[in-house]
């Protein structure tokens, strides 16, 4: 059985990769901040007791973090997906606007966290059968797709986080381990609003394709949901 440990677990995509894999017969570590009042998942979680757990996880607790990792430490983990994201509010994300409170938080989860699980778990990673690392991303962090100019601070946090991970995919090539930034769409979440144009389901679907289609060439690229490759 193949195992998948999931950031953001608990709601809008991450939840419904957690669905799609444990329908496929995974075992599953899915972390959220709060366990507690992660109903839904919890729901999922007692429909398949023999395959997915739920952890606590603040990803950006560095502390917490080291200490499920020991926890985890007999575990192998064939695929790592860093989907804990936040979205900064509009009105902070301005030119002659910009919380950079706010900007210092986005910073710590959309593109520290990633790394620092990356390095945290990273053992179990590399003797896994798939040895793969998959961190959500956005187009939004792409610069040679910005037209539209402003929201900075979201813009910074993921192109950010696509120069660590393709930095990671040198890094990690000698241990034949795979890493790639994927961007989901414009999904209909509590993030991507109502006005979306895809479901959850539909994100995840083909981004499930575009990771069982990955091979160790694909490492340090960015992919869209649909597997087309998006210019950076």
């Amino acid at each position: 059985m193949k195992t998948l440990l999931i950031t953001g677990a608990n709601r809008g995509i991450g939840l419904e990769f957690v669905r799609q894999y444990a329908a496929d017969g995974w075992r599953i570590l899915a972390c959220c901040r709060k366990p507690a009042t992660a109903d839904t998942l919890n729901r999922l979680a007692s429909q398949h007791p023999d395959q997915i757990t739920v952890h606590a996880l603040d990803v950006t607790d560095h502390q917490q973090i080291a200490q499920l990792a020991n926890a985890l430490s007999g575990q192998s983990i064939d695929l790592l997906i860093n989907n804990a994201g936040v979205y900064p509010p509009a009105r902070g994300d301005t030119f002659g606007r910009t919380d950079y409170a706010a900007w210092q938080h986005a910073l710590e989860v959309n593109t520290m966290a990633p790394l620092k699980i990356t390095e945290a778990f990273i053992r179990q990673i590399a003797r896994s059968e798939l040895k793969t690392i998959v961190t959500i991303t956005s187009k939004m962090g792409s610069i040679a797709d910005n037209r539209g100019g402003g929201s900075y601070i979201y813009r910074s946090s993921k192109a950010g986080v696509n120069i660590v991970m393709k930095s990671l995919s040198i890094d990690l090539s000698p241990q034949k381990i795979t890493a790639v930034v994927l961007h989901p769409g414009w999904v209909k979440t509590d993030m991507g609003g109502l006005g979306a144009l895809i479901t959850a389901e539909q994100s995840v679907t083909g981004m499930r394709r575009v990771i069982g289609n990955l091979t160790l060439q694909d490492s340090g690229k960015f992919y869209a949901f649909d597997g087309q490759e998006v210019p950076w």
